[in-house]
């Protein structure tokens, strides 16, 4: 099992965005223009990039991702796990981890929460080959 650490918010490194901190949630993804879409998208990929570096699957993955928040403030879990298994399994497809990010290679998806964690919220996905 590979345990790989993703970021809550990514500063996309284009100029219109001027250093703006974009948490990565469903009600901030509808929201959105598609070119910030696109931005934030390119930038959590870039982030994340050196994590999957020779990383291949060869048989059907099933992921668990468990959301690490900062406070106890209460969260919808699915709302912010939701764009996170989108944009991490794009990556896995763009880093050529696996072919496709359709059933045929992506058995499952589990969501969870995880324990606080005030200095590095997070969210930590669990990739199990099976």
């Amino acid at each position: 099992m590979i345990c790989i650490e993703l970021p809550l918010h990514v500063i996309p490194a284009v100029k219109k965005s001027h250093g703006k901190k974009y948490i990565i949630n469903l009600n901030n993804y509808c929201n959105w223009h598609f070119h910030v879409k696109n931005n934030v998208k390119k930038t959590y990929q870039a982030e994340i990039a050196h994590k999957l570096a020779n990383i291949k699957f060869y048989g059907k993955i099933k992921l668990t991702f468990k959301l690490h928040m900062g406070s106890k403030r209460r969260v919808d879990r699915a709302n912010v796990l939701c764009i996170h298994e989108k944009y991490f399994c794009d990556a896995l497809v763009e880093q050529r981890c696996i072919p496709d990010d359709c059933d045929q290679y992506i058995e499952s998806t589990t969501y969870k929460t995880g324990a606080i964690s005030k200095d590095n919220p997070c969210v930590k996905v669990y990739i199990e080959e099976l």
